[in-house]
């Protein structure tokens, strides 16, 4: 069974028919989605979600995209929600989705960089691992995870070099590829996904957003599109589906390990 790593399970584009996409997933062997938070106003519904779906993590941050909304008084009710939370029986498994996006026109760097090093810093105090947004910043990225050490995570959908990739993976940090891998004009995506060890590798979808090459541009992706994009791993891998299922839901297992706390591997597995 598959780990979807990154899934914005809460969009709207899912209000519609949440519930069936959720049980179309399991269905389709996705035996967990990772659900991130991108800012204060869905804390509490993707708090929900993983209450609701016994198959649902998920994960509390700030994203980069959304800090124009943000106060610094988020900060402290982020650190608030995840202390108590990390009570239940149902904690964050991550810090995030945070870190930076210098992509868009007019994005603001200082504000990012305020955003980003603090939840760093929450992170490192409860000891949770972060996922990552890393559009246009990895070697930003890579700077404040040197001067401010976490426990690893998830550098999501990967779009670096191959020396950028090896630093991510010193630092104790898994790959996210998914969508933008099937595409066969990604060339660059393709050959790091070939050609960098397996165990470097998480599979996302980051659904409904980076629909894979089938859907189109426009379509709405969706967690059971995994099993699908594991195939186009493993085809450009030249290896057994098998292998790929196996080794990339570990690498979650193994990167987030309050999923595996709360999910062994044999019960995956099932």
């Amino acid at each position: 069974m598959l780990i979807d790593s990154h899934c914005h399970l809460d969009a709207t584009e899912f209000d519609a028919d949440r519930h069936a996409i959720a049980q179309s997933a399991l269905a389709s062997g996705v035996a967990m989605i990772v659900v991130p938070a991108v800012e204060r106003a869905n804390f509490n519904t993707v708090c929900g979600l993983a209450d609701s779906y016994a198959h649902c993590a998920y994960a509390l941050g700030i994203h980069p995209m959304y800090v124009d909304n943000a106060q610094p008084e988020d900060l402290q009710f982020l650190q608030d929600l995840v202390q108590s939370r990390l009570k239940t029986q149902k904690p964050p498994v991550a810090i995030g989705e945070i870190g930076l996006d210098f992509f868009v026109d007019g994005y603001k760097r200082e504000l990012q960089e305020y955003y980003f090093s603090e939840q760093l810093k929450l992170a490192r105090q409860f000891d949770l691992p972060v996922i990552l947004h890393v559009r246009r910043s990895v070697d930003d990225i890579l700077k404040f995870l040197r001067r401010i050490k976490v426990r690893g995570g998830i550098a999501h959908a990967f779009n670096g070099s191959r020396q950028q990739a090896d630093e991510f993976a010193k630092l104790g940090f898994k790959l996210g590829f998914g969508g933008a891998m099937t595409y066969p004009r990604a060339l660059k995506i393709r050959e790091l996904a070939a050609t960098l060890p397996l165990e470097a590798i998480v599979l996302e979808t980051d659904a409904p957003d980076i629909p894979p090459e089938w859907l189109g541009h426009e379509g709405r992706n969706s967690p059971d599109q995994l099993p699908k994009i594991a195939r186009i791993l493993a085809d450009l891998r030249g290896v057994d589906c098998s292998e790929v299922t196996e080794i990339t839901t570990n690498n979650v297992l193994s990167v987030l390990p309050r999923i595996a706390d709360l999910y062994t591997p044999a019960q995956v597995a099932h």
